[in-house]
């Protein structure tokens, strides 16, 4: 691979940065870089090199959506580049350099390809920002793009971002002068997979990983999402749960759970600690067909708020967690309609080469296949990550605890499985690690109108559902409150954090008035309610260890 020689640099450098060159427009040019990249004997291709002016807009896709282009940057240069790979493969680096440049990387995890709104976030922080499309077009599911490229695939599963980082590193020391002093990587869902997977491969990449809600266990992430459509197939069957009960279902789950967690607020704080009976739902003799549940779909919704357990007890993946029932029908249970489970097809068929697997077949035997091919190592399953330790690194964990998507169980079953792995080196996580469980988020930002949950703590993805020239935390751009910020202060000045206070405004697509914030504690801490003040405010909470 042409990475192979590549020295990745690791010299410290002020917060200034002394460019070789004046940084001007006039030197944002395709030639600039691929002289850079020629000196260095490597075959990546410059395809082309932009300059945004200050309060620029930088829409290199043509995208006819405003959400997903960045707008109102700093002024800088946008670069995209072809690096081929292995056999028949290559995969696009992208990178946003601000003029103004902190002396520090950040690299934004794909999400269908470059993702240039999380990069352009980036840049108003003063970061040079980096991402790459992982060696396809469009977004993972379609997954025809791995059919006869195997290689794509091992560029997909992990390596594509280590390539994509010397080369970006490389790219940076050279239009600047300088080296980075920081190197940080963020993502979520698929993106918190990339960036955990790069943590464990590739150790000395990043001195600081965030992952959000991270799909990371692949090979049994992919089988769940179509073992939950199952459990409604096939569609309006006298077991599928329809439509309108999702919300009857949520409201129920929110009256019950809600006292349970000591402060009745419409959260659910506390949703692994909520003793819920379903069988308030089910019919009876005077109960309206479409507001109660059949003793069939009562069997349902038991699948789906319970773990996947399989042969001789074996635990597959868990379960949907309570509160998280008002986003079912945009996840992936769904209606058990055919088009929904022909979505979940591509890791089985193209990835797995399955091509006649239809979902009756799905058993154990399925996970053991899925586990023995593991397409592309993409898995982040490497639970002993002393080598990320013991080089300095931190590593900043959340999830939503109203994710429909991927279930919280994931993230914390990797972290006890870690906590396990280290705990018999001497290497105590809080060190290095931390999690953070967040009521009422949903999958990676959001939170369900029944709760109006705080979430927002501008982690992958959430700066762009205010809009996309947003950063930080609109009047609260402190480390407190925006976990960027306590991802540098804990890496740069040794200040981990206890908690992170997550916001949630009034109108969320203006960000101007708070409705309401609050800690999110790192596990195994939860907030609790002082039992004084304004709930709404985040001094009236307190991290207390439940156990």
């Amino acid at each position: 691979m042409w990475f192979a020689n590549v020295a990745v640099v690791t010299a410290l450098v002020g917060s200034a940065a002394t460019a070789a060159t004046p940084l001007t427009s006039a030197n944002c040019k395709a030639a600039t870089f691929q002289r850079y990249i020629d000196a260095n004997g490597t075959h990546a291709k410059v395809q082309w090199a932009t300059y945004i002016p200050a309060n620029g807009t930088f829409n290199p896709m043509n995208y006819t959506s405003s959400s997903e282009y960045p707008t109102n940057l700093p002024e800088g240069c946008g670069v995209q580049i072809n690096v081929p790979s292995e056999g028949n493969s290559s995969y696009l680096v992208g990178l946003i350099l601000p003029y103004d440049w902190n002396g520090r990387l950040l690299s934004a995890a794909a999400g269908g390809g470059i993702n240039w709104v999380d990069m352009g976030t980036g840049t108003h922080y003063g970061f040079a920002t980096l991402s790459s499309n992982l060696g396809h077009v469009g977004i993972d599911t379609e997954g025809t793009w791995a059919i006869g490229r195997p290689e794509a695939v091992v560029d997909w599963g992990y390596r594509a971002w280590h390539g994509a980082t010397v080369l970006g590193k490389l790219l940076i020391q050279n239009w600047y002068g300088s080296a980075t002093k920081y190197s940080y990587f963020y993502g979520c869902s698929t993106g918190g997979r990339q960036s955990m997977k790069n943590m464990q491969e590739y150790p000395d990449d990043y001195d600081g990983i965030l992952a959000g809600a991270p799909a990371w266990w692949t090979t049994h992430q992919q089988l769940y999402n179509l073992k939950q459509t199952t459990y409604q197939a096939p569609a309006n069957s006298s077991h599928t749960i329809p439509e309108p009960m999702f919300d009857i279902i949520a409201a129920e789950v929110l009256r019950q759970c809600d006292p349970q967690d000591g402060l009745v607020d419409n959260i659910i704080s506390d949703p692994a600690g909520c003793n819920f009976n379903p069988n308030v739902l089910m019919c009876n003799a005077t109960s309206a067909a479409d507001e109660c549940l059949t003793a069939e779909q009562l069997a349902t919704l038991y699948k789906i708020h319970n773990d996947w357990v399989d042969v001789n007890q074996t635990y597959v993946y868990g379960h949907m967690w309570l509160g998280s029932e008002s986003s079912w029908l945009t996840g992936n249970i769904g209606l058990g309609e055919d088009s929904t489970i022909d979505q979940q097809y591509w890791y089985l068929r193209d990835l797995m080469g399955l091509s006649d697997f239809v979902w009756q077949d799905l058993d154990y035997s399925t996970v053991q296949l899925a586990d023995q091919l593991n397409p592309g190592n993409a898995t982040a399953d490497r639970y002993d990550i002393s080598a990320f330790h013991n080089r300095g690194g931190k590593f900043l964990h959340y999830h939503g605890l109203s994710d429909s998507y991927v279930s919280p169980d994931a993230s914390i079953y990797y972290y006890d499985q870690a906590f396990s792995a280290l705990k018999l080196q001497g290497v105590e996580m809080d060190d290095f690690y931390r999690l953070f469980l967040i009521p009422g988020m949903e999958h990676c930002y959001s939170t369900p109108d029944i709760m109006n949950a705080p979430w927002y703590i501008a982690g992958a993805d959430q700066a762009a559902m205010i809009n996309t020239g947003t950063y930080s935390v609109p009047g609260y751009r402190d480390a407190k409150h925006d976990i960027i910020l306590a991802m540098m202060a804990w890496v740069e000045n040794g200040t981990a954090p206890d908690s992170i206070i997550a916001t949630k405004w009034k109108n969320d697509t203006t960000a101007t008035e708070v409705l309401r914030q609050r800690p999110v504690c790192h596990y195994p801490y939860q907030a609790q309610y002082n039992g004084t003040g304004n709930p709404d405010e985040p001094t009236s909470w307190s991290c207390k260890l439940l156990y």
